[in-house]
């Protein structure tokens, strides 16, 4: 497992989700859905993305957008038209004034809008998980990511506009396997950009010692881990370990390590039915008082008061 498979875990799609839209100028959609993430992919015509604090970006056929919430923005037609649509936290589309236009604005499967023949087709894919893990991926972009066709080279894009107006057996897997592949795709584009603030995890997995001990890290958390060990698996001393992950990740290894084991275990006491004790055993903690006392030394707060709260 490397550092984009391991942190992309945390928002990987479950039920996502997913629609495509087809529309005639004028629209304009107002999103305050507050999603975690949101894609959208324009497949033809035109569009704006407007997000509340920054400038409209023009959008065109090929273009991927990547929406980070909870921030709201807005699609339209052009940066001047009136929103008509709201989408709400539950995906429910209402006019400005509350009407609810889920039923007459229908198109088919999966597909929404204000015309059949539309001159623009969009596919939006939202997930609504959030988490630990996943801040860790979205505090690493920008909250409108924008990914310009030319740049990148995929048919995902084709292989969802193909299957989102399906209705078989198995399609819900399909649909949110596609979504994930998508957004792996377009992330690992935009990381090697170089106007990405490019995260030093990322940066960092790509340097053949400390990208050893990462995906050492991500793929058995569990391990008892200590610097020698690690150490040995990357193939350096100890202080050449230390000295060059500090120097590349921002901090020691162990702090790390910490870091990740607190961060799985916030998002598996968010599961129904994990014990406090089963978690300590996946993450690395010989035990509940363990895995309590760090993480309340860490987050301020105990597991049982992490889970009531998020509950």
């Amino acid at each position: 497992m490397d550092a984009l498979v391991g942190l992309l875990d945390g928002p990987r799609a479950r039920g996502a989700f997913l629609l495509r839209s087809i529309l005639d100028p004028p629209w304009s959609l107002r999103i305050e859905d507050e999603a975690p993430l949101t894609l959208v992919t324009l497949l033809r015509g035109e569009a704006w993305a407007i997000p509340d604090r920054g400038d409209p970006i023009h959008l065109h056929p090929g273009d991927v957008a990547i929406a980070r919430g909870p921030d709201h923005y807005t699609v339209a037609s052009h940066p001047d038209a009136r929103p008509h649509v709201v989408i709400h936290s539950d995906q429910r589309c209402t006019t400005l004034e509350g009407e609810d236009l889920q039923q007459s604005m229908e198109l088919g499967v999966r597909t929404w809008g204000n015309s059949p023949d539309g001159a623009t087709e969009m596919l939006t894919g939202t997930y609504m998980v959030d988490g630990e893990v996943t801040q860790r991926l979205l505090g690493a972009i920008p909250p409108m990511l924008i990914l310009r066709q030319g740049i990148w080279d995929s048919a995902l894009v084709g292989l969802l506009a193909d299957e989102i107006v399906k209705e078989e057996p198995g399609q819900e897997l399909v649909l949110d396997r596609l979504l994930d592949l998508l957004l792996i795709t377009v992330l690992r584009a935009w990381f090697s950009r170089p106007e990405a603030e490019t995260p030093a995890w990322y940066a960092a997995h790509g340097d053949p010692i400390v990208g050893t001990a990462l995906r050492e890290f991500y793929s058995d958390p569990a391990r008892p881990w200590t610097i020698a060990e690690l150490a040995s698996e990357s193939g350096v001393s100890r202080a050449a370990l230390a000295r060059r992950f500090n120097d590349l990740v921002g901090e020691p290894p162990m702090a790390f390590l910490t870091s990740w084991r607190l961060s799985l275990a916030a998002d598996l006491l968010r599961e129904p039915g994990n014990t406090i004790g089963a978690i300590a055993s996946q993450v690395g903690y010989g035990s509940p008082y363990a895995l309590s006392a760090a993480f309340k030394r860490v987050r301020g707060v105990s597991p049982k008061e992490y889970r009531q709260a998020r509950r």
